[in-house]
């Protein structure tokens, strides 16, 4: 194969956030990417972003052409985003009413392919096209630094600005489960249409597999969602028709017998097979089990990363996305758990041991009104704490690097506890 990466024009070879992002959406080098100068010689340009707001500073692809679309790809879904982003968003997607005009100050990335080669055989943006029932799509994307554990998302828009997708990539072993599970999960939850009280989900329209990565199309949520507070209360209704899937209440089970627990001994079992911190992983399952294993506990599903900016508001009814983390055969109360948790991690900055603190004011103040006694309470906390450093090993493991927030300080704070 003939390399057309260019190190002097092509973001491709870059380092930064926009290198990783242009080499995720554009895998095949016999697609020229050209920030500035003409084309290969036999190429044709078939698309054209700006590059807000540098090259050194990038932060958005905005395609050019269509000027709806790239206005659309700026001002979707910002009531969403934070204020600061949200103007500056608003600023840039008026420039973009104006197509290329209005963002001319900025540089002009090209797309080419070799004029004998079909776009579809080399673009995802084509190949998604097709799939999605052959109207030609363009795409806009975030740029952020380069992060193992990060997917490039697509946004995928009509000419006219009509949005019909988010293409979320999977790119490495880690991000490939991901967008895997999510499609899972997805797929599961349909079924969950009109159930009172469940949170109403994105569908999901298609995945594949392409050029070595997993590609899921989620579908837009509606165009007034709104999100909710972060210091919104705990839906609980809504907690418990995810755990149920809308069915009844679930007999409780003795930790001891569960799936559940042989499901965490037997990832930590592959943690310390390989690195040293997985025998503290071990350790911390045994005591689980010798603490807890007698107490009898519902389990159920949860959505896995239930967190104030994971959900929204739509004609009356909650809507959740952000699904990748979803699973089944958990104790009831782990979304509970989970969104006291990231609320002091991410929101407030917490450290590891005052999130687990926050974990077991949360469930101490609201987890009876999810049939939660004192002893399920505390196997509730203690297990998701166990769970959550498996999910910081295994997206580790999968290439995506160690949460510095998360180890080893989580499993300093599940020894103490077990201790005491």
């Amino acid at each position: 194969m003939t390399t057309l990466v260019d190190p002097s024009t092509d973001p491709r070879s870059r380092v930064d956030g926009l290198g990783w992002v242009s080499r995720a959406v554009f895998p095949d080098d016999r697609v020229a990417l050209r920030v500035g100068g003409a084309p290969p010689a036999g190429h044709r340009v078939v698309a054209r972003y700006a590059v807000v707001p540098s090259v050194a500073r990038a932060r958005f692809l905005v395609p050019l052409g269509a000027p709806r679309a790239g206005a659309a790809s700026l001002l979707a879904y910002n009531a969403l985003r934070p204020p600061r982003v949200r103007a500056l968003r608003a600023v840039l997607g008026g420039l973009a009413r104006f197509g290329a005009v209005g963002l001319a100050p900025f540089p002009t990335m090209s797309v080419s392919v070799p004029s004998g080669v079909a776009p579809a055989e080399l673009l995802l943006t084509e190949r998604l096209a097709a799939a999605l029932g052959g109207t030609p799509l363009l795409a806009a994307c975030g740029v952020r630094p380069p992060d193992p554990n990060g997917k490039p998302t697509l946004q995928l828009f009509t000419a006219d600005g009509r949005p019909r997708g988010y293409a979320k990539i999977g790119w490495n072993d880690a991000t490939r489960a991901l967008v895997t599970a999510e499609a899972a999960a997805l797929r599961a939850v349909r079924a969950t249409a009109g159930v009172a009280d469940h949170p109403v989900p994105p569908g999901l329209l298609t995945e594949t597999a392409w050029a070595g990565q997993v590609v899921a199309v989620i579908e837009p949520l509606p165009p007034d969602v709104r999100g909710v507070p972060v210091d919104d209360p705990p839906r609980i209704a809504a907690l418990l028709a995810v755990a149920r899937r809308g069915g009844p209440a679930g007999t409780p089970r003795p930790l001891a017998s569960s799936p559940f627990l042989n499901r965490l001994a037997a990832q930590a079992d592959r943690a310390a097979d390989a690195v040293p911190a997985g025998a503290r992983a071990v350790d911390a399952v045994a005591a689980l089990g010798r603490r807890h294993g007698d107490t009898a506990v519902e389990f159920g599903h949860w959505h896995g990363d239930w967190v104030p900016w994971n959900l929204g508001r739509h004609a009356g009814r909650l809507v959740a996305w952000d699904w990748e983390h979803s699973a089944p055969d958990v104790p009831v109360g782990f979304d509970l758990a989970h969104d006291a948790f990231q609320r002091a991690l991410v929101l407030r900055g917490e450290p590891a041991a005052v999130a687990a603190a926050a974990v077991d004011g949360h469930l101490e103040r609201h987890g009876e009104r999810l049939g939660l006694g004192s002893a399920q309470r505390r196997l509730v906390a203690d297990a998701y704490l166990v769970e959550m450093w498996l999910r910081t090993w295994r997206l580790a493991d999968a290439g995506a690097g160690w949460n510095a927030a998360l180890h080893p300080a989580l499993l300093d704070v599940i020894e103490k506890r077990h201790s005491g």
